[in-house]
C-alpha cells in the first residue's frame, strides 16, 4: 500500500473559486466595504444608498421667478405697483381709479372688458392680505404645473364667471324693484376670485393627504365668512369661484399629464 507524502507547505494554495462564488455560498456574512471604483473582478459595488427626499425639497420653488412662472410673477410685480399707489396716492385720485375699475353693475353694462381686466389689476386690503399671499403661492404652484397661459386662464374664468354670477342677479333684482338703484354702483375690485379658483384646480393636482386640508382650510374659512354676513355677495363669489375650481379638475389634469410628457410618465 502506497503511502501518501504530505502537502508541501511551500507550495502555492489551490486557487479557489471565484469572491463571487463565495459570496453567494455565504450569503450570511457581511461583505467588506471599499472605496468605489476600486471592487476586484467579479465584486459587484455597492449602490449608494437614496438621497433622502427633504434635500430634494426646494423652498424657493413656492415663488415665482421671472424665468419659472414668468405670468405669475409679471402679475404680482404689477399687483404690487397698483397696491403701492392705492397706499401713497391722493385718495381721492385713488377713489376714481377703483370706482372706474369696479365689476358693478353699471360699469358693467357700459364697458364689461375694460372693467372686468381693470378690477383685477388692485388687491384689496394690499399685499399683506391673505388673498395677496395666497395669490403670490397658488397661482406659482399652479403655473409650474400646467404653465402660464393655461394659469391665466383659469384664474380669468374665476375672476369673470364669479363676478357675473353675483352682479347679474344684483341687476335683475333692481330691476324687479326688490333692490334700490344705489346697488348698481357698489365697489367691487381685486383678485380674490380668481385666486379661489386658482384653489380649486390646484387641489386637483395635489396628492389626496394635501389636497383634503387645503380645502378643508379654505372652505371653511369661506363658510364662515358667509355666515358673518358682512358681504353677502363677495362671500357667495369666493364659493362659486371655488366650485368653478373644482369644475376644471379633468382639463388641468390633462394639462399637468401633456406637460409631464414622457419624462413625467
Amino acid at each position: 500500500m502506497e503511502r501518501t507524502a504530505p502537502p508541501d507547505e511551500t507550495a502555492a494554495p489551490t486557487t479557489g473559486p471565484p469572491v463571487s462564488d463565495v459570496s453567494g455560498l455565504l450569503d450570511g456574512m457581511p461583505r467588506q466595504r471599499s472605496p468605489r471604483g476600486t471592487a476586484g473582478p467579479g465584486v459587484r459595488e455597492p449602490v449608494p444608498a437614496a438621497v433622502p427626499r427633504l434635500r430634494a425639497l426646494r423652498p424657493w420653488r413656492l415663488l415665482p421667478t421671472p424665468t419659472g412662472t414668468p405670468f405669475t410673477f409679471g402679475y404680482a410685480t404689477l399687483l404690487c405697483l397698483t397696491s403701492l399707489i392705492s397706499a401713497h396716492a391722493n385718495p381721492a385720485l385713488v377713489h376714481a381709479l377703483l370706482q372706474g375699475s369696479s365689476t358693478d353693475m353699471a360699469h358693467l353694462v357700459r364697458s364689461p372688458e375694460l372693467v372686468l381686466l381693470g378690477s383685477a389689476l388692485w388687491v384689496a386690503g394690499g399685499v399683506t392680505s391673505p388673498f395677496a399671499i395666497a395669490f403670490v403661492l397658488v397661482l406659482t404652484a399652479l403655473e409650474r404645473r400646467i404653465g402660464g397661459l393655461r394659469t391665466a386662464g383659469v384664474f380669468l374664468i374665476g375672476h369673470v364667471l364669479a363676478t357675473l354670477a353675483t352682479e347679474v342677479p344684483v341687476g335683475l333684482a333692481v330691476l324687479a324693484g326688490h333692490l334700490p338703484g344705489s346697488s348698481l354702483h357698489r365697489l367691487d375690485y381685486g383678485v380674490s376670485f380668481g385666486v379661489a379658483a386658482g384653489i380649486g384646480a390646484l387641489a386637483g393636482l395635489l396628492p389626496l393627504w394635501l389636497r383634503l386640508p387645503l380645502l378643508t382650510a379654505f372652505g371653511w374659512m369661506l363658510l364662515q365668512d358667509l355666515l358673518a354676513f358682512t358681504d353677502p355677495m363677495t362671500n357667495w363669489g369666493h364659493l362659486i369661484a371655488l366650485g368653478i375650481g373644482l369644475a376644471t379638475w379633468p382639463v388641468v389634469r390633462r394639462w399637468y399629464a401633456a406637460r409631464l410628457g414622457p419624462a413625467g410618465g
